[in-house]
């Protein structure tokens, strides 16, 4: 293998490959990335076994080939290099030359054969969506997934690809995120897909803000691909819950609520909230909500906020972190709450396909 790179070109690429480099294994493969020349592209690829990330990035190639380098030593290497080109060549040994300016490197590397090929995809299902799309709606959906591991299922977020539409749900058993999206696909493509937190937190990284995406699902795996990037997940078995069951039927009353000023107040008066006593109390009166925490080892916190309220006076304690997380991932201007009493489920919805249902806390 032999190839000319811009530095640059070569950091970004190894940027969206480096974080799924196994740091905890006794597999030498498994800190090394492949390095793979192919007509004009180098590929880097890296895995863990359970997610892979393969990134295509434009070079001069003068011999194609590959091998395997050490993750971190040669990341390391090339952002010291100066700034320009970068030479990379590996012989049939796998030892690697690299060379910028009079700078001079050689790095024993391991044999391509013993890196874990990708699965094949051929025969499964495919579902082709706008990459923007799909990232908005696991940025406001992934957060309310568990991190119990004795619920595994819960770890993950589904895709839901049912009647003509994708429903993207997460859920830890308290509060559950729920984003929808009308998506054309074959009725028999129909499925439902349970994709690990890691490999959402890494698609939500590196998707971009506009182009399409494909999803290829078969064989209990997924792969994702998009702008020169494959991201290749096993999914997670089991049977997700029916989330709709959780969804309240109707609410006896609905507010509008700025949102920014909501997150404000939330995030001010949750700074008394304790480990012990983690909640916020929101009192809705006419125009007016208070929010307040009280915290018997640190003391107490209260604001009003001026709100469009005529119902019935409704006082509900919830987690502030869970009220927090739609706020900070939402675009809307305003969001509408609504609420029945201080026991029954809340529901945040906005002007956008998107439900969250928010189970209260019991103060005594």
């Amino acid at each position: 293998m032999k190839l000319k790179i811009a530095k640059d070109a070569l950091l970004e690429g190894l940027q969206k490959v480096q974080p799924v480099v196994s740091t905890r294994t006794t597999l030498p493969i498994l800190q090394n990335i492949l390095f793979k020349a192919d007509k004009e592209k180098l590929w880097l690829s890296a895995t863990d076994l359970d997610l892979s990330v393969r990134a295509g990035v434009a070079a001069e190639v003068s011999k194609a080939g590959a091998t395997t380098l050490p993750a971190r030593r040669c990341a390391g290497i090339f952002k010291e290099l100066p700034a320009g080109d970068i030479e990379i060549e590996a012989d049939d040994k796998d030892q690697t030359a690299i060379r910028s300016g009079s700078a001079f490197f050689k790095i024993i590397g391991i044999s391509e054969e013993e890196f874990p090929p990708l699965p094949k995809f051929d025969g499964g299902k495919t579902y082709t969506l706008d990459q923007r799309v799909f990232r908005d709606m696991l940025l406001n959906v992934g957060y309310a997934a568990s991190t119990d591991e004795s619920r595994l299922t819960l770890n993950g977020v589904l895709l839901s690809f049912k009647g003509d539409k994708l429903s993207v749900v997460a859920t830890d058993g308290r509060r559950m995120a729920l984003y929808e999206q009308e998506v054309e696909f074959p009725k028999d493509a129909e499925a439902e897909l349970i994709v690990p937190a890691k490999t959402v937190a890494e698609l939500s990284r590196t998707l971009g803000a506009e182009g399409s995406l494909k999803i290829h699902a078969v064989n209990k795996q997924a792969a994702f691909e998009f702008n020169d990037l494959l991201v290749v997940s096993k999914l997670m078995e089991g049977s997700y819950p029916n989330f709709r069951q959780v969804i309240p039927a109707q609410s006896e009353e609905r507010v509008k609520i700025e949102r920014e000023a909501l997150m404000t107040v939330v995030r001010r008066v949750a700074l008394i909230a304790s480990e012990g006593s983690n909640s916020v109390r929101l009192t809705f009166s006419k125009n007016k909500l208070e929010v307040s925490a009280t915290s018997p080892e640190v003391g107490e916190a209260r604001e009003t906020l001026a709100i469009s309220y005529a119902g019935k006076q409704i006082s509900v304690a919830f987690n502030p972190d869970f009220v927090l997380d739609p706020l900070k991932n939402l675009v809307c201007d305003e969001i509408y709450l609504e609420l029945t009493d201080d026991m029954s489920p809340g529901v945040l919805k906005c002007d956008l396909p998107f439900l969250y249902v928010l189970m209260p806390i019991r103060l005594s």
